[in-house]
């Protein structure tokens, strides 16, 4: 299993800085969120991206992915009445997936809550139609890009729409196209799932149905930063095979995002190694 870091943990630093870090750390790759590379990351040359993925893979990584889709351009939704809104949106989302390629990456993650809440006065089944609608279109998209496209629950704090792996599996298999995913996110698992990140992993790893995973805490901070034991859910992992990227994505960085990093590496490798 690799471990990636989720580059905006280091944005106020240049991506090669970034790079430096993350390689001296010990992390295999970067999981990039495009808002970090330009205001409009869809609109980013095939020249430009290729000198990101450069001065990534200089430095020993690898690009894994990217997450936080739609955080820019501005205004964008998926699930807005306003069709041509939904339509700027998923062009966006076409073209994030051959920017994802185009860096080397394997997998898009599509959380961006704001982007998929349900409109005052609309039902949750016409949003929950919309969303829909337009995943089974970006799926195609990806297949062209050889992407994978993760559907990510989150949890009620932050959307009303797919708050459970359940859920989000429900609607990968009414798409029903094999580049289109969803994923385990363990700080949304915690506070939105009836059973252990563990049991989730032991229920849902071998449906095929989850291509990537997430590392945080229910608290919004790193693995080994709260209450939630990430030993179990290695061991499940393990057991379950799985051969994918482990994402570590905090959002609350203490003291302050390399030290982060520093630390949050640090202990799952410890874990690791004691499990190997």
């Amino acid at each position: 299993m690799r471990i990636a870091l989720c580059n905006e943990v280091l944005a106020s630093m240049p991506l090669a800085q970034q790079c430096e870090l993350a390689a001296a750390l010990g992390y295999d790759g970067l999981e990039i969120a495009p808002f970090t590379l330009s205001d409009a990351p869809q609109l980013m040359s095939a020249g430009a991206a290729a000198n990101v993925r450069a001065t990534v893979e200089s430095f020993g990584l690898v690009v894994t992915g990217l997450h936080w889709l739609l955080v820019k351009p501005d205004g964008l939704s998926l699930t807005d009445p306003d069709a041509a809104l939904r339509a700027r949106t998923l062009e966006v989302m076409k073209r994030l997936t051959g920017l994802c390629a185009e860096l080397g990456g394997k997998v898009l993650v599509h959380g961006s809550p704001k982007q998929r809440q349900i409109a005052p006065g609309e039902s949750h089944a016409s949003a929950l139609a919309r969303l829909q609608d337009g995943l089974a279109q970006v799926a195609r998209d990806a297949g062209a890009n050889d992407v994978t496209y993760c559907i990510e629950p989150l949890s009620r704090n932050e959307t009303q729409l797919l708050n459970t792996v359940a859920q989000a599996a429900a609607v990968v298999r009414a798409i029903d196209h094999p580049h289109l995913r969803t994923m385990i996110d363990c700080s949304a698992a915690g506070l939105s799932e009836t059973e252990s990140v563990a049991d989730l992993i032991d229920r849902w790893l071998p449906t095929g149905l989850i291509a990537h995973i997430q590392l945080n805490d229910p608290n919004r901070r790193g693995p080994g930063q709260g209450e939630m034991r990430f030993a179990p859910i290695l061991a499940a992992l393990r057991r379950q095979r799985y051969a994918g990227v482990l994402a570590l994505e905090p959002f609350d960085y203490l003291p302050d995002g390399p030290a982060t990093a520093a630390f949050c590496i640090g202990y799952l490798r410890g874990l690791l190694e004691v499990g190997a």
